[in-house]
Parts: structure tokens; C-alpha cells; sequence
């Protein structure tokens, strides 16, 4: 197949195909830079390696080769993104037009998805999760409900606020029906805290998926902003055209490659380990609880809860010093709140609010 006729050129907008890309400053760092109109002292305080007075790196190539390596895909695979919502950005940017576009998700999901598209100007379509089934995908719905209009397909999965991982042979049959369709976007932001693995070697076989990563999760840099597009080296070659030149700050790059050291992968690792016992220990007593009717399963750092009397169990929950996620105005959850699995007193200080034993 042509590089015109591939499917990832041929979803796309077609002025992003002839978009020239912003051309920054030369990216020379063994010479003296005066070729950026930068300040060549350094602020109070900056205690950077490389100075705020510069203007960082696009796509460091450092910490491009780094998280390839932990994802195990080519360089040339790989974006790297102000988290996943950036990631979520730039492809509507590449693949929605205003008013004549679509993505589909499967609701309750994230919302930063149908937001990023009506910034498009792009319409919404869904296809619910089935509840009885345990937020189960119904496959055959969402290929009925598919229409050309329909550039984006998103996947999340292990999904939030649900916090279950989906079938992968449903994803693979999407994945295969849709080929040369639409481009299919699985999101594993919490793919650290499932038990299965993630389907980036799927990237190989399927030409329009995309996956999205983030460091914000299971490596604790929510704060830092850092996540990863992968794709097809068209797709990327796409996404460069249209992400901001020097959309990563360097305090960000370098706490970034700091958490990839890889004595910093294994403790990340451990972490995660102990979290996931956590988990189990918090979802067994908040059974316990006389506000709680259901706590679903979990294959992600937070759960699920259905409640007797949502409004009770947060204002309990306030008041012994913890927030949770009120997530009434779903209508799918509308006695449901998530909560993040935190340290062991943490979740004792939630438990005891709540009544659980």
C-alpha cells in the first residue's frame, strides 16, 4: 500500500497532510546557543541541569529512547505528550473536522475524550458498557453503531471509573473489523495495576491503533505531566506536525528520566506490587461498610463503590479527612463514588469514617 492510500493518511484531515510544522531552533547543544533569543543567564533558583533560561529539547531524544525501551516499541513509535491528554488533543487535531467528524466511546468512561472532540468540533457517539455483564464491551453494538464519519474509537482499558480491563479478544475483534476504518485508540493509563499485558504488540498487525501511556499513574509523576503516544511512524510523523514545539518544560524532562533510571523502575515496581495488596485489603472492608452496596472489582489503582446513600458515605468520608470522586452525575452511576487506593492509613482513616470494620 501507498504512503497516500494507508489508512492513518487517509482518516486524517486533509490540510494536516500538507501542514508545513512550526521549525524551531536547532537543537545544537555542544555549542554556544545564540540562535534562540534566549537569556544566557539563569533565573534565582533554577537548579536544572540543562536552565530554564533555555529552551528545552522537542522530544528529547533521551527520554524518547527511555520510554520506548519500558514500553517495547521502536523510537520512531513513540510521542511524547504532556500526559494523555495531550495525546487525546493532537489526535483530534489531526483526524476531527468541526462538524463533520465523529469519535465513539464506551460510556462511563474518561471524559477528557467526548471534551477534546466538542473542542473540535466533532459529534459524539456512544455505545454503554453493559453494566450486567460487569461493564462488559458488547462488541456487536459497537460495530453496528460505527459510520464512516467516525474517525476515533475509543478503548479504555483498564476503564475509568469502572476499574475493569476489557476482553481482549473483544479488542482484538474491534480492532480487526475496523482496520483500515477508523483509527482505534486503547487507553491504558492504569495497564501497571491490571493483571494482563498491554497490547502494544498489536501495533505490528494493526495499522490504525493507537495506544496511549502516562507516567502520571503507577510511576507517581501526575504532577510532571508526562505521557506517550504510540502508533505507527506515519501516525507520529502526523502527530509531530501538530503537537507544540517545545510542549515539555525541563524540570519535567529531567524528573521524567530520573523516574526511568531503571534502580527507579524496580522500586516503581515494588510499589505497585504493595499497592495492589492494598487494594485487596481496602475492597474487602469497605464490604463491611453499612453505606456500601457493591464494590466492584478492580483492575486499577482505585475502585469502584455503589452506595446505599452516596451523599452519606462522602460527607463521612469528609469528615474523617478524605475526598473521594463523586461520580452521581453519570447517570449510569448515580449512586457511585471512586475512590483511589492511598497508603494503609489512609485507607484506615476512610474505613473508619465510613463505618467499615
Amino acid at each position: 500500500m501507498n504512503e497516500t492510500a494507508s489508512p492513518v493518511r487517509s482518516l486524517a484531515r486533509p490540510e494536516i497532510l500538507t501542514l508545513k510544522p512550526y521549525s524551531h531552533a536547532a537543537w545544537m547543544p555542544s555549542l554556544t546557543r545564540l540562535h534562540a533569543n534566549e537569556a544566557p543567564w539563569r533565573p534565582a533558583g533554577d537548579t536544572t541541569l540543562a536552565g530554564l533560561n533555555r529552551y528545552p529539547e522537542p522530544q528529547p531524544q533521551a527520554l524518547v529512547d527511555r520510554l520506548a525501551a519500558l514500553y517495547g516499541v521502536p523510537a520512531r513509535m513513540l510521542l511524547v505528550t504532556r500526559g494523555s491528554d495531550e495525546a487525546i488533543d493532537v489526535l483530534s487535531r489531526i483526524y476531527l473536522r468541526a462538524g463533520l467528524d465523529a469519535i465513539m466511546q464506551c460510556p462511563p468512561t474518561f471524559g477528557m475524550y467526548q471534551v477534546a472532540a466538542r473542542l473540535q468540533g466533532a459529534e459524539v457517539l456512544e455505545v454503554p458498557l453493559d453494566r450486567a455483564r460487569g461493564w462488559d464491551l458488547d462488541v456487536g453494538a459497537v460495530l453496528a453503531a460505527w459510520q464512516p464519519r467516525v474517525k476515533l474509537l475509543y478503548l479504555c482499558s483498564p476503564n475509568n471509573p469502572t476499574a475493569n480491563a476489557l476482553d481482549p479478544r473483544a479488542l482484538e475483534a474491534i480492532c480487526s473489523a475496523l482496520a483500515d476504518k477508523a483509527m482505534i485508540v486503547i487507553d491504558e493509563a492504569y495497564i501497571e495495576w491490571s493483571r494482563g499485558p498491554s497490547l502494544t504488540p498489536w501495533l505490528a498487525r494493526f495499522p490504525t491503533l493507537v495506544i496511549l501511556r502516562t507516567l502520571s499513574k503507577a510511576y507517581a509523576l501526575a504532577g510532571a505531566r508526562i505521557g506517550a503516544l504510540l502508533g505507527s511512524a506515519e501516525m507520529i510523523e502526523l502527530a509531530k506536525r501538530v503537537i507544540p514545539p517545545y510542549c515539555l518544560a525541563q524540570p519535567t524532562i529531567e524528573a521524567a528520566l530520573q523516574a526511568l533510571d531503571p534502580a527507579q523502575i524496580e522500586a516503581s515496581r515494588a510499589r505497585i506490587a504493595d499497592l495492589l495488596e492494598e487494594r485487596e485489603y481496602l475492597g474487602e472492608r469497605l464490604r463491611t461498610s453499612p453505606w456500601v452496596a457493591r464494590v466492584w472489582p478492580s483492575d486499577a489503582n482505585f475502585l469502584l463503590i455503589d452506595c446505599h446513600d452516596a451523599e452519606s458515605f462522602m460527607q463521612r468520608s469528609m469528615a474523617a479527612g478524605v475526598i473521594v470522586r463523586d461520580l452521581r452525575a453519570n447517570p449510569a452511576l448515580a449512586g457511585s463514588v471512586r475512590i483511589s487506593v492511598g497508603t494503609r492509613a489512609q485507607n484506615d482513616a476512610l474505613l473508619a469514617g465510613v463505618g467499615a470494620e
